[in-house]
Order: C-alpha cells, then structure tokens, then sequence
C-alpha cells in the first residue's frame, strides 16, 4: 500500500491519540478513553506499513511479546490489551509535542549572534571547548539529539578551514560530551523526565543534583582535551583565532546581535523556568505538564513577536510533512508499553530482584546502585535508545521497593543513559554524529570517549555511594 495513503492514516491516529489523551487526563469519558486505545493501536499498524515491518523490527517485537505474553498468563487478554496500549499516553503525547520547541529556535539566528557576541569569551581552543560541551547541553533543551547536527554544522561553520582527525576529534568529543551530560539534567528530554516521574523523585532535586554532575563532567572534558589532543601537535587556539577574527570581520550590526542573545537567554529561562515553578505549584504529572507547557510557550511566543500566521503555516507544514516520519518513537513506545504492562503480570521484576540480591550476597561490596547503570548500558548496546532503555528499566523499578532516595536512583540510571551516549556506536546520537564528520561510530565512541566514560562513572558512582550512604 502506498505511502501516501498511509500517512494521513497515521497522522490522523497520532493527532487524535495526543488530543484525546490531554482531553481524558482531566475529564474521564469512557468513550474517548476507547477511542484513545483504538488510535493507540492505529499508530503501530500504520507505522509497521509507513516504516515496514523490517525497518520497525524493534517496537514490533516489544508489542508482540507483551501479546504474547498476556496470551500466557492467567489474566484478561482484552483488559491487558488495553493496559499495554495506554501504558505509555504521556510519552507519546510529550513526543508529539517536544520536536515543536525547534520552531522558536529557527526564527531568529541564535547561534550565530551567541558566537558573535562572546567571541572574547571563546577566543582559546579550552574556552572554546567549554563553551560547545555548555551550549550543546542548552540547544539540546530545545532540540533533543538534534543538537548533535546541528551545534556541529555551526561549529564547522565556523572552524571552516579547518580540516582533520585532530580537528573533528575537538568538535566531536565537545558536542557528544555535552550532549551525555544534557540526559542528567535537561527536563525536556523525554528519558529524563519519564525517570524522574516514574521514580516519584523530585524535579527540583534531581535537576540540581543532575546540573552538579553536569558541571562536574563538563570539567573533566575540559581537562581531558589537552591530554587527548596531544599527540596531533595541532595548535588549536591559533586556527581558533584565525576563524574568529574573520567571522569578526563580517560581523556587522552590533545592536541587532546584542538582542538577539538577551531574546535567546529570555527563550530558555522562560521555558526552564515555567516547568520548573509550575511542577512546584501545581499538581500535575511532569510528563503531561511539560507538553502542555510548551504549546503555550510556543502560542505565547508567536503572539508576543505577532506571527501567528506564520505558527498555523508551521504546524500545517509539521503535520503534512514531518509527523509521519518522526513517528518511529511513538511506535516504539506503545510497543515498550505493552512489554511492561505484560511483565507486570509475571514475576520478572521479583526474579530482577533476587538476582540482584543474589549477586549482593555474593559479593557484599556491591549494592544496585553500581549495577543500574550497566543494566542501560547493556540495553544500550543491544540497540536500544536512551529512551527506550530508560522506559523499561524504570519501568520494572517502579514495581520494586529500593532502599535509596529516588533521586539517587535517578542519577544512576541516567548516567548509565550518558555514558551508552558516549560509547554504544548503535545508538542514534553516536551514529548521527559520525554521519556528520565521517569517522566511525566506534573511533567516535570507544576510543575517543572511553577514557572519558570509566572516569566519569567511577566520579559520579563515588558520590552516589557516598550519598546512599549518609542517607541510609
């Protein structure tokens, strides 16, 4: 059957599945609760026949053993078809929303007037360094993974004349570094948010707690760069300056620059800080605020810069062209929905468990807290995404009672998360980064970053440990 006939199908499931589950969030109708669990169903049929079911391998077999295993076990087949379908309704609606925060950030030159603007601050190959690890974690607010293209097509930009392994290992370590360490912290990226919310730890907490890492990692890149790079014999802050002052020389209109980075500033802690007061004050799941709280940030930027009609043009375009392709993730989700909804009719989380327990008895020394993050690593490097892994592993925590604060198992799991980031070469932002500077995923990863990543989790694992320990 032709895609074009397929697509609408598909859009049509998603849009209704999004709409109908703000709508019964707040008013519960039986009816539209059906309807949901129908378009719920639509969005994996249609995307095993948009996508292929080769292409779509992945989220059909999660869905399909949740099938089977409600097929097995002594419970409802219809009731845990509907469970499994509606398992995961936040993420798909946080997933339909998220890749809408891009809209703002392509309206005005953001990037280039920030380069423009600190030049004086980035004018060495460290600060430099510092500022692409920092600014990927802040563009990574707004466009999740798709920060890595892009902060590295800008950074190319201007380091044009530049050329070689030495070079593409100082940009790529930069942006791939910052982007693992944006999954501690970053509230709009969807992995983050779902553990903080599955684990019932506090947003505020685990925000602080995942920035302080964040710094900390962002100064080890920091120290690491010199070290790595030595053996290219490349002066770095003398080609750095080069391109500076020529980017310099064509800088023209000050003022317009200076605005357009105190809009930028205002973009992000108007965003940030929304999510941030509104967890607090009102009573809302963080994975249905987030969203909601975008599409008005979105509505009241248009507004505030009078392009509404620009805004309809944008989402009809989003919807026309750009939702049925991006609906991979949403695929897999419901697929990872009916998983975790069917293992919680099994005793795998209490088998998990013992195991767990089993290897503690063993060897006394090691608690969960050291394993979480090799339990997403290992996923990690059996293809899974960082928001796939992050889905099931907290899924089967949330049935288990751990004797840890919950921010604490927060941060070891989303550092397990940063550091498949850094070395799973068949994870998205390992392979979208080697597509952009041409070397391979395992130079990208394992040999660029694996130094990085031990000392990075035996940094972080040390304060985990020690925290466990006075609050234990």
């Amino acid at each position: 059957m032709s895609k074009q006939y397929i697509s609408p199908a598909l859009v049509i499931c998603i849009i209704g599945f999004t709409i109908i589950h703000f709508i019964t969030y707040f008013f519960h109708v039986e009816l539209l609760l059906t309807l949901l669990i129908f378009f719920g169903f639509g969005i994996i049929l249609f995307g095993a026949i948009y996508y292929g079911p080769l292409h779509l391998k992945m989220p059909l077999g999660l869905f399909l053993t949740g099938v089977i295993i409600f097929l097995s076990v002594d419970t409802s087949f219809l009731a845990g078809m509907r469970e499994g379908l509606l398992q995961m309704r936040n993420m798909v609606g946080l997933l339909v929303v998220i890749p809408m925060v891009s809209w703002v950030l392509r309206e005005e030159a953001f990037l280039e007037s920030a380069i423009s603007y600190a030049h004086d601050f980035v004018d060495t190959s460290k600060k430099f360094y510092f500022g692409m690890v920092s600014f990927t974690q802040i563009i990574a607010y707004f466009l999740l993974f798709g920060a890595i293209p892009m902060i590295y097509q800008f950074v190319s930009m201007i380091l044009k004349d530049e050329k070689g392994e030495a070079w593409e290992r100082y940009k790529g370590t930069a942006i791939l570094r910052g982007f693992a360490l944006s999954v501690l912290w970053v509230v709009s990226i969807p992995s983050f948010a779902y553990v903080v919310e599955a684990m019932g730890a506090s947003l505020w907490k685990s925000i602080v707690q995942g920035l302080g890492v964040a710094v900390l990692g962002t100064i080890v890149a920091i120290l690491f760069f010199p070290l790595e790079n030595r053996k290219y014999q490349v002066n770095f802050t003398r080609g750095l300056q080069h391109e500076i002052d020529e980017i310099m020389r064509h800088t023209k209109n000050k003022r317009e620059t200076k605005r357009i980075v105190r809009e930028f500033i205002l973009l992000f802690v108007s965003l940030f800080g929304s999510i941030f007061i509104l967890s607090a004050w009102i009573n809302m799941e963080l994975l249905v605020l987030i969203p909601l709280v975008i599409l008005m940030w979105i509505l009241c930027y248009y507004i505030v810069k009078r392009r509404l009609y620009k805004l309809t043009q944008i989402a009809s375009l989003y919807i026309k062209e750009e939702m049925a392709s991006k609906s991979y993730q949403l695929c897999v989700m419901i697929g990872a929905g009916m998983l975790i909804a069917g293992l919680t009719k099994t005793g795998f989380a209490g088998w998990v468990v013992n195991s767990l327990y089993a290897l503690e008895a063993v060897a006394p020394f090691i608690n969960l807290l050291y394993l979480l993050p090799f339990m997403v690593i290992i996923l990690g490097f059996a293809g899974l995404g960082p928001l796939t892994v992050m889905v099931l592993v907290a899924g089967i925590l949330q049935s288990i009672q751990l004797p840890y604060a919950p921010e604490l198992i927060v941060l070891a799991v989303t550092l397990g998360s940063s550091l498949s980031i850094l070395l799973s070469p068949v994870i998205m932002p390992l392979i979208v980064l080697s597509d952009s500077n041409g070397l391979s995923s395992f130079k990208n990863g394992f040999q660029f970053n694996g130094v990085f990543a031990v000392v990075l989790y035996v940094l972080v694992m040390t304060y985990i440990q020690v925290m466990a320990y006075i609050t234990g």
